[in-house]
């Protein structure tokens, strides 16, 4: 049973920090591309970043570049994404998704974890 479960989702106030944890099961996240992706209300999903053992990191967002970070910690089988210096905009739910496809994130995203919410008050 492949699975991924997003958690450390949270109301936090701007300018705070969070970190989101994506763990895997059933697979190691070191064998797949794993990518963090958010959606807001009314909005598209899209994609904030991206790791894989064939393109290390890569992020898809300006707005995120130079304040999150992703990692991985194979011995845990998890994925973070590090986010810092948050504002109101990045309200979001943030999900993760394995690729088992390409190693940029922008393949077949075969498993989806469910989700957990940012939100981010003034």
């Amino acid at each position: 049973e492949v699975r991924l479960v997003e958690s450390g989702g949270d109301l936090v106030q701007s300018g705070g920090s969070l970190t989101l944890s994506c763990a895997g099961s059933g697979f190691s996240v070191d064998d797949y591309a794993i990518g963090w992706f958010r959606q807001a209300p009314g909005k598209e999903r899209k994609r904030l970043s991206c790791i894989s053992r064939a393109l290390g990191t890569r992020y898809s967002e300006d707005s995120v570049k130079g304040r999150f970070t992703i990692t991985k910690d194979n011995a845990k089988n998890t994925v973070y994404l590090q986010m810092n210096s948050l504002t109101p905009e990045d309200t979001a739910l943030y999900s993760c998704a394995a690729d088992i496809e390409r190693s940029d994130c922008t393949g077949t995203l075969s498993y989806w974890g469910q989700g957990t919410q940012v939100t981010v008050s003034s």
